[in-house]
């Protein structure tokens, strides 16, 4: 069994996917809801996971084509953290706001000027966060050209980035992981069509 329809089997079973009505944070209805969240849980998943991704970064952007991984809390940081240590590359972390104390940081961890970044996050839905993330990099001065994310959901996060000069690449997509649940009688034809009605219009 290849990773992606065990990833897809596994993201069912532990709840990680949910199939029904949801609002998104964007105030979107959604025929799903993802939270990788719980996958650090378990840790055969889990790191089956990070090395699919060390994978998928060799193969379409090289590990050599980035100086550091950066993140945002909290769950793009967990998955960033573990690949770090996997890479052996630097870690910053971006916050969604400066601390208000000591030294105001935006950006945690050692920056350099003209560093290029690696930016890695969990799910890429509007892209908004990545997007903000992005900003803060440039303003230090830092290189930002590739994006990666575990589950693209198609919304946007694509070209919000591209408009930034960064490419988003993803492990697989929402597309593959609901044909796969389809195609394996864990998800019925009807969830199947509305998830496929979202994301034309998308």
């Amino acid at each position: 069994m290849g990773f992606v329809k065990e990833f897809a089997i596994f993201l069912q079973e532990s709840t990680a996917i949910k199939f029904g009505n949801f609002r998104l944070s964007s105030g979107k209805e959604s025929a799903y809801y993802v939270d990788l969240r719980i996958v650090p849980s378990f840790p055969h998943q889990f790191r089956n996971m990070i090395k699919y991704l060390q994978n998928t970064i060799s193969e379409k952007i090289g590990l050599d084509s980035f100086d550091c991984i950066a993140s945002v809390p909290t769950s793009g940081l967990v998955i960033a953290s573990a690949l770090a240590i996997e890479t052996m590359k630097p870690l910053v972390y971006i916050r969604q706001k400066p601390k208000d104390y000591g030294t105001g940081s935006l950006i945690e961890g050692k920056i350099e000027q003209g560093t290029k970044i690696l930016l890695v996050d969990d799910v890429g839905t509007t892209g908004l966060s990545l997007a903000n993330a992005i900003k803060a990099l440039k303003d230090a001065k830092m290189i930002v050209i590739d994006a990666v994310v575990i589950i693209n959901r198609f919304e946007g996060a694509r070209e919000l980035l591209a408009s930034e000069g960064v490419k988003l690449h993803e492990v697989t997509d929402v597309v593959k992981i609901s044909s796969i649940l389809y195609n394996e009688g864990l998800l019925d034809e009807q969830t199947f069509e509305r998830i496929k009605k979202q994301m034309s219009a998308n």
